[in-house]
């Protein structure tokens, strides 16, 4: 015979079980946070007589105050999460001792994920002056469920969105990337002569990078050439480098000088880096008929010219300061250097020799000048500085952005 308090009970597990089964279709139709949480506090205050709910949960900012209802802002202030919550691992009554700053409050309610707490839940009744216990201690362990069901929908959506984010990020560096590297001149790009061999390396140490390097044609028997550096790396030494590609190409003309064409670019990366980044290049010129090298080394590494007649290592340091250090360049000295025949020419950014050794930065200059001082072709040389960069790859030694460029005058 089903008695009356089984008949009340087996009643009450079919209202809890409706209210899950409630709860749970409004989360798979995937609902709002904000939806979601107005649903949980009608939930508590009109199905389960809660009169003060607060919800605190942990993001990626911190713990946050998710859900505030029936509680005033002061006391919601006065609430340290590590120093009032923490302590508490499980469901805990504070009716009749609570805590100073959780007066007003019936119950500590923690939530976990994975082993890890990320919420609480404080529940209490409107009547605060209200003995004994309270009638909202019955239902603790549903509101613990439901609450559970809630904070896990959120943890879930946050980590949707962070997923989305990343996938929105990457998707956006590699478009970002194949538009820098269709900035990067490649060997079809290359101004032809039958006197010049002409070969690069460009490796940014993330999807875009801050160096760049470029060759152009000012006239039949003159090339313009450049390897650059903006301090930093990344997006933003990406963007910057972009815009100096573009005033770069359209102030490097046959008639400029090099003395011109710096200040002007020193100009220009003032007004875009806003004192922020600055730029090291080595920019020149060629001319096949002379088989003289003009040059500016604008802060930058010293390129090498190697001479296979005489055996001589040069490095090429007249110039300047780097763009963007200051406003106007007090002294601009401009280099000019004899090509012998079969000479071989390379100018890179510190990325190739610039190390990481545990916490040691290391520099291996001498191992880029041992490849490049002897009588093999500079096509052997490059082949060999490749192998270099994959060996310091290896080591986890490289830390920057990484471009060069050869030229061999034959």
């Amino acid at each position: 015979m089903i008695t009356k308090t089984k008949k009340r009970r087996v009643r009450l597990y079919k209202d809890r079980l409706n209210l899950l089964l409630d709860l749970a279709q409004t989360i798979n139709e995937d609902h709002s946070i904000e939806d979601l949480l107005s649903e949980f506090e009608i939930l508590l205050r009109e199905e389960l007589n809660v009169g003060k709910i607060l919800v605190f949960t942990l993001s990626d900012k911190g713990w946050m105050n998710l859900l505030n209802s029936g509680v005033s802002k002061s006391e919601v202030d006065e609430i340290n999460i590590e120093r009032d919550l923490l302590r508490y691992k499980q469901i805990e009554s504070i009716t009749l001792s609570p805590p100073d700053n959780l007066k007003g409050f019936d119950a500590i309610i923690p939530l976990y994920h994975r082993f890890k707490a990320i919420g609480y839940v404080l529940i209490g009744d409107l009547e605060e002056e209200r003995e004994g216990i309270s009638p909202t201690i019955k239902h603790l362990k549903l509101i613990q469920i439901i609450s559970n069901l809630i904070i896990v929908f959120i943890e879930n959506k946050r980590m949707q969105k962070a997923s989305l984010e990343q996938e929105t990020f990457r998707r956006e560096m590699e478009l970002a990337s194949r538009i820098q590297n269709q900035l990067i001149p490649g060997p079809d790009e290359f101004p032809k002569h039958k006197k010049l061999s002409i070969h690069t390396i460009y490796l940014p140490h993330l999807s875009v990078g801050g160096d760049y390097y470029d060759f152009i044609q000012l006239g039949r028997n003159t090339i313009g050439f450049c390897v650059a550096d903006v301090s930093g790396k990344g997006i933003s030494a990406a963007m910057l480098m972009s815009n100096f590609q573009a005033v770069m190409r359209s102030s490097f003309t046959k008639r400029i000088s090099l003395k011109k064409l710096i200040n002007t670019l020193n100009q220009r990366v003032n007004a875009s880096a806003n004192s922020e980044k600055f730029i090291t290049m080595v920019i020149g010129k060629y001319n096949f008929m002379s088989r003289r090298l003009t040059y500016v080394n604008a802060g930058h590494l010293p390129p090498l010219l190697y001479d296979p007649e005489k055996g001589q290592l040069m490095n090429l340091t007249k110039g300047c300061i780097g763009l963007g250090m200051l406003d106007l360049i007090p002294v601009v000295e401009v280099g000019h250097v004899k090509i012998t025949p079969g000479a071989k020419f390379i100018a890179f950014t510190d990325g190739l020799v610039e190390l990481e050794k545990g916490n040691i930065i290391t520099n291996d200059l001498l191992s880029v000048k041992r490849i490049i001082t002897n009588q093999d072709p500079l096509e052997k040389n490059i082949q060999d500085v490749r192998t270099f960069i994959a060996r310091n790859f290896d080591r986890r030694s490289v830390f920057d952005d990484i471009s060069l460029v050869g030229m061999e005058f034959r």
